[in-house]
């Protein structure tokens, strides 16, 4: 008999489930291209100057990058206006999500979170040895963070926190969100991860940064895989206080925020206005798609990301067939709903009529 040479419990363990590639799909139905609203990308392409800054990076790519990411950490502080100490960097926020559970737990220790929240919560708990602790959202599709409250307990390290929540879009309310800091005992350390911020509106949804910063356990995740448009390069970044961003960089694994990335990082960050103009179209289809969408399904929350969430339960699979059938590819998470990104106007056109033809 064959020994078993990996763990067992991973094979009750999902997979991460990537967006389809719309390439496999026009073949798959003879179109010239098909449409992908499955991964919460930007569709404008890269930012002025990162394609430039991309090139001459790689121009010395045969040399290892600067493993402190010195420059970087400090461009985000300088921009975020705190010290480089406090700042992590990493191939992208998820990565980080995963290099704070290794700093913080050890088997047998437990990682809360709401669910349905981010798909990779449960896959980097359980591969560090950590037990998982699901929190189901409220009926608004939000967290429950009363329940999130009432389920630490002596063994709890990390509570992770997705505001505005990916998958349903939701976010947070400033003294819901201090009321439940408030409650969390000093040595949990609560993970804010606001990828999605660029997108929020809602004045009373609060930049975590900026409001809870200062709290010594509590740590903010952002990425520039969004509303920055470099997915594909991978950079995220953590800000905590010093005694934990150091725990997390030693953690991270080396050099894993390349030259390349690093580069174009930097190049997008003189970006800001640029940025913000992106943003405010995406925001502005947001709420065509979410007001046109609801004709269909009254139920859709709103959304303070750049995409929006449809609450299809047991039909989510059948409805995201039936798109891809119309060359559209979205995100279904069988049971719960479907996650469909904001594109451009003809992308999100070429959605609703879809949608019209499943529902």
């Amino acid at each position: 008999m064959t020994p078993r040479l990996t763990r067992a419990d991973l094979d009750a363990l999902p997979s991460y489930v990537p967006g389809r590639s719309p390439a496999d799909l026009a073949r798959e139905l003879g179109l010239p291209q098909a449409i992908k609203l499955a991964s919460n990308e930007v569709p404008y392409g890269p930012l002025p100057g990162v394609v430039e800054a991309i090139a001459e990076a790689a121009a010395n790519s045969h040399r290892y990058p600067d493993m402190g990411v010195v420059e970087l950490r400090e461009a985000f502080a300088a921009s975020l206006g705190v010290d480089a100490e406090r700042v992590a960097t990493g191939c992208g926020s998820v990565a980080l999500a995963e290099h704070l559970v290794r700093a913080t737990c050890l088997p047998g220790d437990e990682v809360v979170y709401s669910w349905r929240s981010f798909e990779a919560y449960p896959i980097i708990a359980a591969t560090a040895g950590a037990t998982s602790v699901r929190v189901p959202n409220t009926g608004a599709h939000g967290h429950d963070l009363k329940a999130m409250s009432a389920a630490i307990t002596d063994r709890t390290r990390l509570i992770f926190v997705c505001s505005p929540n990916n998958p349903t879009g939701t976010a947070i309310s400033r003294a819901d969100l201090t009321r439940f800091l408030d409650s969390v005992p000093d040595d949990v350390l609560v993970v804010l991860d606001e990828a999605y911020r660029e997108f929020v509106t809602d004045p009373d949804v609060p930049d975590g940064l900026e409001a809870h910063g200062h709290r010594p356990n509590v740590a903010v995740l952002r990425t520039l895989s969004k509303a920055w448009g470099l997915a594909g390069l991978r950079v995220g970044y953590l800000v905590a206080q010093p005694v934990v961003a150091a725990a997390v960089r030693k953690v991270i694994t080396p050099f894993s925020t390349s030259a390349v990335a690093q580069a174009a990082a930097l190049a997008a960050l003189q970006q800001a206005d640029e940025v913000a103009r992106r943003c405010a179209l995406v925001i502005a289809e947001r709420d065509r798609v979410t007001t046109a969408i609801r004709a269909l399904v009254p139920d859709v929350p709103d959304s303070q990301a750049n995409f929006v969430w449809l609450p299809l339960g047991a039909g989510s699979a059948e409805f995201a067939a039936a798109c891809e059938k119309q060359g559209v590819i979205v995100r279904p998470f069988q049971g719960d709903g479907v996650r469909v990104t904001i594109g451009t106007p003809e992308e999100n056109d070429a959605f609703l009529t879809a949608a019209v033809s499943a529902l």
